[in-house]
């Protein structure tokens, strides 16, 4: 009964059709639709592919861009400190007075953020100290005075403290130093081209009860050290007022009589002359903040501050930063080198081979990295220095993990059909092992040996901030010799550690990001699978 259905259902149509006039149809042939459509899009390539699959990874791209930040800081900030205060670090001990100062940048003055300035907490003779300090010299330490506390303690002795806004610039305390001849004269001649004071008059210490740690101390003191006033309340000067200094500058203090009358005996000396026989050394008496500016030909202002020695920490930094890049380069390249020659033979070859020489990297990897480290800075440091003993720790070891990976590659690859064939045609073994093989490994071997360049830094950070090696010198450093130097003030001024810490973490981070997106976009199996 279907069949039957179907067949008038058929003849139906023929019906219909056989209505429709001739003139209504027409012939058309093969070439009106069968045709090849022009293809639209071009062929990518593996790396163009790869590299557009890393482009849509927003974090990874992010990590790229930090990391090239910070390559582009290493390689320029060692250039961005004035040469002359870069060279004082080899020679100047005098810079060690700059010590610990606070980042500043000279646009964010008074704004109490990125100053050199912070809070603390002051005794009452310290805020004495400043004061003299802002009136001897002009630049008074003490921005702001926050708050004023009293305390009674069980004996009913009252003390008084300041919670204060201390500007760490100013605060730099005055100094001695002995002076030749010519350099005394430079000084005051360039007093006079300025008009800034930086020798300042000789402080009688009995009267002003000097000790080590208050140079800064030009008043009369009692014994305990609290200063006496006069009938105004002001500071009583404890300045000699004789002797010869040979001080010939007009820029004197405001309250010096010698202003305005030379006279010997009735004004301040601002120096003791020492020598015989018209051969003389000065010793003065120096303002930090002014002897600055003359010594290194700009006011002081450090945008990540100094440390605990005197040096720059942005420069500092930007040089350690270059090499331990360099560094880890280095061993990154050496490790890549022999860790794809090492892997590529065992699993090329396999069998016997690859069973002796995978002993051997066993053997190897069981060695304390630690111990391999301390064994060469004993035994090696002496004949090829402190670096070149830690590059051939780095690469004793640092091979293995690189040789693993592409014996791995080599065993997923080998036997594939692109590889029999090359095999069958008579291609040599180094053909197969280097255009054959190896190129389908090259993404595994990219991000491993990315990889390597953070695990390197970080082990030298780690080992110079255990004091294991010390890179640390007036000449060079490391970011992990900083982090090591910054300890011992980490408290007092946490600046120190703050800088190397936090682009110590950027890296780390930056470079683990970046090697994931690395890692994704070398790996052949994704591809095409986010179209």
């Amino acid at each position: 009964e279907a069949e039957w259905g179907r067949n008038r259902m058929d003849n139906n149509q023929m019906k219909q059709y056989e209505s429709i006039p001739k003139n209504m149809f027409e012939f058309v042939t093969d070439a009106d639709y069968l045709h090849d459509k022009k293809l639209e899009t071009k062929p990518v390539g593996y790396m163009r592919d790869a590299l557009r699959r890393f482009s849509k990874n927003k974090s990874s791209v992010a990590a790229a861009v930090i990391i090239l930040i910070l390559i582009l800081f290493a390689i320029i900030g060692p250039f961005c400190c004035s040469k002359t205060y870069q060279q004082a670090y080899q020679t100047d001990t005098v810079i060690v007075r700059y010590k610990e100062l606070l980042p500043k940048l000279s646009f964010m003055n008074g704004t109490g953020f990125w100053d050199g300035s912070q809070k603390k907490e002051i005794s009452l003779g310290t805020y004495y100290i400043y004061q003299g300090m802002a009136q001897e010299t002009g630049y008074n330490p003490i921005q702001k005075v926050i708050k004023e506390k009293t305390s009674t303690d069980a004996f009913g002795k009252v003390s008084t403290v300041y919670d204060v806004r201390l500007n760490s610039y100013y605060a730099c305390q005055t100094f001695t130093m002995t002076l030749t001849a010519d350099e005394y004269a430079d000084i005051q001649r360039w007093q006079d081209e300025h008009n800034m004071q930086v020798i300042l008059p000789r402080v009688n210490e009995e009267k002003a009860q000097i000790y080590s740690a208050e140079k800064s101390v030009w008043y009369v003191c009692d014994k305990r050290g609290n200063p006496t006033f006069d009938m105004q309340g002001n500071f009583i000067p404890a300045y000699y007022t004789s002797g010869v200094d040979d001080y010939t500058s007009k820029v004197r203090l405001a309250s010096d009589p010698g202003v305005n009358d030379n006279t010997v005996g009735n004004r301040y000396r601002y120096a003791q002359r020492t020598g015989k026989d018209g051969v003389y050394n000065y010793v003065v008496r120096i303002g930090a903040y002014n002897y600055f500016q003359y010594k290194y030909g700009f006011e002081p202002s450090f945008v990540f501050g100094t440390d605990s020695k005197g040096f720059d920490i942005f420069s500092r930094l930007a040089a350690g930063a270059r090499f331990s890049l360099l560094l880890a380069l280095l061993v990154s390249v050496v490790n890549l080198t022999i860790g794809a020659i090492y892997g590529a033979i065992e699993g090329y070859y396999g069998g016997a081979i690859d069973m002796f020489m995978e002993r051997i990297s066993d053997i190897l990897a069981n060695v304390p990295f630690m111990v391999v480290t301390v064994l060469f800075k004993l035994h090696l440091a002496s004949k090829v220095g402190i670096v070149g003993s830690l590059i051939y720790a780095f690469i004793l070891t640092g091979w293995i993990g690189m040789a693993s990976s592409v014996r791995m590659q080599f065993y997923r690859f080998k036997n594939q059909e692109y590889v029999l064939a090359a095999r069958t045609l008579g291609a040599s073994d180094m053909r197969i092992i280097w255009r054959h093989i190896f190129p389908n490994s090259i993404g595994t071997i990219i991000t491993g040996s990315v990889l390597v360049i953070p695990g390197v830094i970080f082990s030298e950070t780690s080992l110079s901030y255990l004091g294991i090696i010390n890179l640390d010198s007036s000449t060079m450093s490391s970011v992990g010799s900083m982090l090591s130097a910054g300890q011992k003030v980490l408290t007092t001024a946490p600046h120190v550690v703050l800088f190397p810490a936090l682009f110590i973490a950027l890296l780390m981070i930056s470079f683990n990001l970046f090697g994931n997106g690395l890692r994704d976009a070398f790996n052949p199996s994704l591809r095409g699978s986010e179209e």
